[in-house]
C-alpha cells in the first residue's frame, strides 16, 4: 500500500522547510504520494497542493482577527479533506495558529501527527508545551534549547538544527554574491528585507526606506537591495515605492504602468535602471533571492523572524526593526506574555544583545538610522561579531531535513 504524507506549511520560510522535507523522505519512502498546502518549492519537490501557503500568510491578532472567518472556513475544509484522503502522517510545518487545531483534529481522529518547528515556547507562555503535545505525536524543534522544555511536560520533541545552517555557508563569498547578482564588487550595499507578509511589508516598509533615505549623506554611493519573497509581495513593494515621497523613479527591473484603475502594474524590463531614492541612493527590487542579497550586502535592515537568523548565519551585521499592530501589542504588553530578554534569534541564541533590536515606538527612521550607520561605520565591531555568528552556526548544523525526515520515519514505524 502507498504510503501517504500529508503536510501544510504557511509562508515562504515553511514553504522551503518543506521542500527540504519532501526531499529527504522520497529518499527514504520511493513511492510515497504527498499532499496538502504548500508554496513553490513544495511543488517542485513533488507535491500535490490543494492550497497555496499563501493563504495563510497573515500575521498579528489583528490581521488575524480580520481573516478569521476565511481561515477557519479554510481550517475546516482542509482538516476534512485530509482525513479523507488518509494519510499514514500529517506533517504541520509552522503556521501554529491554523497548524495545532487540524493536528489536534486528526489526532482525535486516528491520524498520526508531527509539528515541524517548534512554537517560540522559550519566548512566551512556555506552559504551550503541554498543548502542543496534545496536537502533534511528535514535535521537531530547530533550536537546541526547546526539547528540554518540552520533556517538563512530558511532550515527545527532537532537536533536528536548522536547514538554512545546512544550507549556507560557513564563510559566505560576497564578491561572488554581488557578481551573482549583476552587482559591482566595490561600494556599500544595504539589504533591505520588511518581510514576507503583505501586512509586514504596508507596516515596515515606508520606514525603512526613510532609514535607507538618511544613509545617502554617509554612505555615498550606497546601493540598496530590496528581495521580493513572490509576486504578490514585489508588487505591494512597488506600490510603496511609487507611493513614498522619497521615490522620484521607479524599481530597478521593471517598468510601471497603469491598469484600468490607479494601481500600479510590474512588466519587467531586465535591463532597466535602479530606481534612485532620493538623489543618488539606488534602490533595486529582486525577484526572491534574499540569501544572495544579504550576502552581497555590508549591513542588512529587517523585520524581526526568519530572516534575522538568515543575515546571522550569513555572518552579515544587521538591525531589527518591527512593529506588530497596537491591538497586538498591546494585548502582549498587558498580559506579560513576552518572557524573552529578546525578540531576534541572534540574540536569543547567544543570550545576549548582539544586534540591536527597534521595536515598537523605538522603530523610528532616526534611530534605524544610527543603528545602521554604526555598522557601515565601525568595522572592529563587524569584525567582533564574525565569530560568535560562526559557533551559533556551527551549532545549528545537523543536517536538519535528514533529522526530520529520520524522526518521521521512526514516528511511522512505531506501532500504532
Amino acid at each position: 500500500m502507498t504510503l501517504r504524507i500529508a503536510l501544510c506549511a504557511g509562508e515562504t520560510s515553511g514553504d522551503q522547510l518543506g521542500a527540504g522535507l519532501i526531499d529527504e523522505l522520497r529518499a527514504r519512502f520511493p513511492d510515497a504520494e504527498f499532499a496538502g498546502i504548500g508554496g513553490d518549492g513544495m511543488r517542485a519537490a513533488g507535491m500535490q497542493t490543494w492550497q497555496d501557503a499563501s493563504e495563510l500568510a497573515v500575521m498579528g491578532l489583528a490581521e488575524v482577527l480580520a481573516h478569521l472567518p476565511r481561515l477557519l472556513k479554510l481550517r475546516k475544509a482542509f482538516r476534512q479533506r485530509v482525513l479523507d484522503w488518509k494519510p499514514d502522517v500529517f506533517i504541520g510545518i509552522d503556521a501554529p495558529d491554523f497548524n495545532l487545531g487540524v493536528e489536534r483534529w486528526l489526532k482525535q481522529r486516528g491520524v498520526r501527527t508531527v509539528h515541524d518547528v517548534s512554537p517560540s515556547v522559550w519566548a512566551w507562555r512556555e506552559s504551550r508545551a503541554a498543548k502542543i503535545g496534545a496536537s502533534a505525536d511528535r514535535v521537531l524543534c530547530l533550536f537546541p534549547m526547546e526539547p528540554p522544555i518540552y520533556a517538563r511536560h512530558g511532550v515527545d520533541a527532537v532537536f533536528i538544527g536548522h536547514p538554512l545552517a545546512d544550507e549556507i555557508p560557513l564563510q559566505p563569498d560576497r564578491d561572488a554574491a554581488r557578481v551573482a547578482l549583476g552587482e559591482a564588487i566595490e561600494g556599500p550595499i544595504l539589504a533591505l528585507l520588511p518581510g514576507s507578509r503583505l501586512g509586514e511589508i504596508q507596516r515596515m516598509l515606508p520606514t525603512f526606506l526613510q532609514a535607507a533615505s538618511l544613509l545617502h549623506a554617509d554612505v555615498p554611493g550606497l546601493r540598496v537591495l530590496v528581495p521580493a519573497a513572490n509576486v504578490q509581495c514585489r508588487q505591494a513593494i512597488e506600490r510603496i515605492l511609487l507611493a513614498n515621497t522619497l521615490s522620484s523613479a521607479r524599481p530597478s527591473g521593471i517598468a510601471l504602468t497603469r491598469s484600468s484603475g490607479c494601481e500600479p502594474m510590474a512588466r519587467k524590463q531586465p535591463s532597466s535602471p535602479p530606481c534612485k531614492q532620493g538623489e543618488g541612493t539606488s534602490i533595486r527590487v529582486l525577484d526572491g533571492q534574499a540569501q544572495a542579497a544579504m550576502i552581497a550586502s555590508d549591513v542588512v535592515l529587517l523585520a524581526s523572524g526568519t530572516a534575522a537568523l538568515e543575515a546571522m548565519l550569513c555572518k552579515r551585521p544587521m538591525v531589527i526593526g518591527h512593529r506588530i499592530s497596537g491591538l497586538t501589542y498591546a494585548i502582549v504588553k498587558a498580559f506579560g506574555l513576552l518572557k524573552s530578554a529578546h525578540v531576534s534569534l541572534p540574540n536569543v541564541l547567544a543570550g545576549e544583545t548582539l544586534v540591536p533590536e527597534l521595536l515598537q515606538d523605538e522603530c523610528t527612521t532616526t534611530k534605524l538610522h544610527a543603528a545602521l550607520l554604526h555598522w557601515f561605520h565601525d568595522a572592529h565591531a563587524v569584525a567582533a561579531l564574525q565569530p560568535r555568528f560562526l559557533a551559533i552556526h556551527e551549532s545549528l548544523r545537523r543536517d536538519a531535513s535528514a533529522r526530520a525526515a529520520d524522526a518521521v520515519a521512526r514516528l511511522l514505524a512505531t506501532p500504532a
